[in-house]
Parts: C-alpha cells; structure tokens; sequence
C-alpha cells in the first residue's frame, strides 16, 4: 500500500489518475496491473478482460484512493482536502474535521458526516486535535474530557466549540460511533459526563438549512437521546441516558430509533408515546417488522390517519404497507392489531383490491382470513396480471378488452410509477409494453418512473423507459426534471456507483446521453458544474466525467 506525502495534493492525485488512465487505453501493462491489483471490477481477469471493461476516470481515481488504503476516490478526496488544514490554523482544522464527524442537522450543511475519513485523519493529525475538549468529546478522548471538568465542572452543561454544542450531545451525536473502534470511549465519555452532573436532556436546535448554525431551528429540537437512539441507534448509550432520566418523548429519538429495534425497545420500555410521532408509518419503511411489530404493542395505532407527508391515496398504514410491497409479517402485524381489514384509497380501492393489483397474494389469502372477498373485474384482474409481471395473462385479458389500459383511472394508472418505485423492474416493463402512460406520475414524490429509476440507480430501467420513450424533461413533485433527479441522488449517495452494483447513476448519465440529452459543457465560472441548456448543474464528480464526455477524452 501506498503512503500519501505530508502535503498531499488533491490536483496531483487527480492527474495520476488521468495518467494512470491514459496509459491504460495505450495498453500499458503496469497500469493495467495496477487495476488488476486494486479494483474490485478487474480482479482476477486478464489483460484483454480489463481492457474490455473500457475503465473510465472514475475507475482510475477509485484504484488510485485503494493504492493509498482508501476505500474510495470520495473517501480520499475529503481526507487531502482536510489535511491541508493540519499546516494552516489549529482553529481551521478542528471545524474542517467536525463537519467530518457530524451529520449536517449539527453542522448547518447539507453535507453527511464521514466518519472513516475523520478516523483516517486523526490517526494521522492527532497531536492537533486532541487538546480542543469539543473535538475531544466527538472523538471519545476521555483523558481530555476528564482535565477540562475537573478543571471547569459547569462546562458540562455549557454549549461551546466552533460548533457550539452542549458535551453530552458533543458525544451521541459523533459518527465516529458508527465505528466499532470509538463506541466503547464514547460511551466512556458520556457516562463520565452524565456522573459529572452532565443534564441528560441537554439538546440543541436543527441547523440543517435552511436553519444554520448561527440560526438554529429550535422548533426541531435535537436531543442527546436522539442522538444515541437516532443518529448512532447505540442500545448500550440509550439505555445510559434513559437511566439518567432522559425523557423518551423528546419529539425524535423513537421516530429514528426504528432501524435499530433493540433501541425502540428500550424508549418504549421507558414510557415513549407512540402516537403523535408518525412512527408507525415510518416503520412501513423498514424491511423488517420487528419494529412495527413493537410500536403496536405499545398502543400504536394500526388505523393511525396520514399525516401531511404521505401521499393521500394510502390513508390507513395497511394500505400503504400494501402499496410500498410490504412483506406478510407486516400486514399481519397489523391486521393483529385491528387494522381496517376493509379500507379504502382516495379512490375507492379496497385494500384487498390493492393487494391483488400489486401482486401480493399471500397478502389476499391474510385479508380473506380476515374477512375479505371480493369479485375482481376484467380491470382488476388485468392490473394484477401487470403487478406480478404475468405478461401472458396480461395479453390475454388485454386481447378481450383492447380499451385496456387507457380506460384505467388516473389512481389506476399511478401503480406503474408506484412500481418503479417500490417494486419490481419486470412488472414495469410489462406495463410500458402494453401501453401504461409513460409520464404517469406516483410514489411518496409524485413523480415518473423514469425519475424513480434515476433516484434508485436503476440504470437498467432507466434505459429502457428512455428507450420507450420517457423524457429526461419529465418533473416531479418538486418541481424538478429528471437531471434534478440525478444531481441529488448522485450526490447525496457518493459511494453509491458502480462499485455497488445497485445504485449504478454513472449507467443512468449514460443511459440519458445515449437518448437525446442536449450537449452538456463544463460551467466557466464553476470546474465543479456543467451547463445544460443554459442551466448550471453539479452532479457526483463520476457522473460529471460521464455528461462531458463526448469521446474517448479526458475531461479536465
């Protein structure tokens, strides 16, 4: 493995990069070697496999960042980036590393935490971080904690630091708990604090923006609970700070506790109140039901109405469990806990009706268990066909009533985008074969199943609906085109290309620029942007390499 110099330069690493790529489309055998050696996509293949592949800049930048014992080019580039900082002002540095170590709700940005690259750093630069007691609570240096309380004991409870927190939500909230090598000192930390005299409810306002940190909003209150149960979702230092007397119901530690159930556990246990926090929908979201299965069984409500942020067709939580394609337990859960077996959508379509539009036929059998039978129309039965993408018997009923499916309700038509979004690939295909409206707008978003598809990195579908004549032009609910749609998920999902192999937005860049997407120039006043239609617009930085490219060049 390669050591990066003291002063690394991220243009210098860059043009290795560029390098390193050009001498691979010569054919260079040591380049591509190096490949061999430290991309996941070429090992093990030969020289002509690797240079089959036809590896881009991004590839480059990725072997280069594993060269140096980084994961990735994203991990990398903020590392350089913030070591520059270790040789300018200790000040600069210790806010360069916390907004590294802390989520933007605590940092007043829009950028995520990166723990791994605030590890790496203090590994390399820990003599300059170490004597700053805020940074030190982020980073579970108990030793330092120790001196500033004994040497100032109200500075427990005392906001301060370039981020202005309070010590014990200094602690809940580093990522840095994300990783094992940290929890044990920031549980130290916190238990040490909380002995100390430390309030267990010290909280700070969300600074996420349009908040910010001079102007936190105060109305969304960020507690040390949450961030425990929320943001590291830690069992051991929620129970800590329950034990404390921290108050369960502060508004958002049960709401985000939910992907750690062994942490729901424990707020309930203690008396958290589910109604009022909308967690019973928010547990639709998680593949597993353990946790819903704990909400109603502390009073939450299988009949809970939607609140604003759902869309209005699902208005009990057994319908939408039925529309995102919740699994059995799920459903049975619910039904259990007195469901209305017999609910309907905004548009009249009884859950067992949706059910069977969307595939689910273990679901129907429950709700017969239930209760539930009902005699399904030609329309009905064609729906279903499409939802378990049973292209055959699709045909079939399509060849008795060739009105299908236009004569479909707008409701009826939404389920083709309400696929793309939480169902199969296969079922959309057999709807746009048929002739479903391409543009027709679903989901939580209101948006296409091109926009779906982009926003999951479904390059596959992507360039299939663009091939069957979606437009990137299509909006959603937010009033954005699908390059919108690509911006914020490419960017707010850096790891997410092809490495993954399922969130794959360098194959969707390049599935639009193969379907019609205008010339794309790199923005003058902005290397970061480029310009479409007169529009400037920052993609991920190997989505960006893929828009500028119009051969086999390099883009600068």
């Amino acid at each position: 493995m390669n050591t990066l110099p003291p002063k690394a330069n991220l243009d210098h690493l860059k043009k290795q990069a560029k390098e390193l790529l050009r001498l691979y489309r010569h054919g260079d055998a040591a380049a591509i070697a190096r490949f061999v050696t430290h991309l996941p996509a070429a090992a093990r293949r030969t020289k002509n496999e690797v240079l089959a592949l036809q590896l881009r800049l991004h590839d480059a930048q990725s072997c280069i960042a594993r060269e140096y014992g980084f994961s990735s080019w994203a991990d990398l580039a903020p590392y350089v980036e913030a070591s520059a900082f270790a040789y300018q002002e200790q000040a600069v540095l210790i806010r360069r590393w916390l907004s590294l170590a802390y989520g933007g709700d605590v940092t007043g940005s829009y950028d995520a935490a990166r723990p791994r690259v605030a590890a790496q750093l203090l590994r390399d630069h820990a003599d300059l971080l170490a004597s700053d007691p805020y940074a030190a609570c982020a980073m579970g240096r108990l030793d330092v904690i120790s001196q500033t309380t004994t040497a100032d004991p109200h500075w427990i409870n005392r906001a301060g630091g370039a981020l202005k927190l309070p010590p014990l939500v200094a602690v809940t909230h580093s990522c840095l708990g994300r990783l094992p090598e940290f929890a044990a000192g920031l549980r130290e930390c916190a238990q040490h604090l909380l002995r100390a005299g430390a309030h267990p409810n010290q909280r700070i306002g969300n600074r996420l923006p349009p908040a910010s940190l001079a102007t936190p909003d105060d109305t969304e209150p960020l507690s040390a609970l949450y961030g425990a149960a929320g943001v590291l979702r830690d069992p051991v230092l929620t129970e800590m700070l329950l034990t404390a007397g921290a108050d369960p119901d502060d508004g958002e530690s049960l709401y985000h506790s939910l992907e750690n159930p062994d942490c729901t556990r424990l707020l309930l246990q203690r008396g958290a109140r589910v109604a009022g926090t909308n967690a019973v929908w928010r547990a639709l979201d998680m593949p597993d039901p353990a946790a819903l299965e704990l909400l109603l069984a502390h009073g939450g409500d299988a009949n809970e109405p939607a609140g604003s942020g759902v869309t209005h067709a699902w208005r009990t939580p057994l319908l939408r469990a039925i529309a995102v394609r919740r699994s059995r337990g799920h459903i049975a859960a619910l039904l259990t806990a007195g469901a209305d077996a017999t609910a309907q959508t905004g548009a009249g379509i009884s859950a067992y009706r949706l059910a069977m539009q969307v595939g689910l036929k273990e679901v129907t059998e429950l709700l017969r268990a239930h209760g539930v039978q009902e005699n399904l129309t030609a329309e009905d039965d064609f729906i279903a066909a499409c939802g378990r993408a049973d292209a055959v018997e699709a045909r079939r009923i399509q060849v008795r009533h060739p009105t299908l499916p236009g004569s479909l309700s707008d409701d009826q038509l939404r389920l083709m985008p309400d696929t793309a979004a939480w169902g199969s690939s296969a079922a959309v295909k057999v709807m746009v074969e048929l002739g479903w409206p391409i543009a027709a707008r679903g989901g939580d978003w209101d948006a296409t199943a091109l926009n779906h598809a982009v926003f999951h990195g479904n390059a596959e579908l992507t360039a299939f609906l663009l091939a069957h004549g979606a437009s990137w032009r299509e909006r959603h609910g937010f009033g954005d085109d699908v390059l919108g749609t690509l911006s914020w998920a490419s960017l707010g999902e850096p790891d997410g290309s092809g490495e993954s192999g399922n969130r794959d937005w360098i194959g969707c860049a390049r599935a639009l620029k193969a379907h019609g997407l205008p010339s794309v120039a790199q923005d003058p006043a902005d290397p970061e942007r480029v310009v479409i239609e007169g529009r400037a617009r920052r993609f991920s930085e190997a989505v960006t390499e893929v828009l500028l490219a119009d051969s086999g060049a390099i883009p600068e």
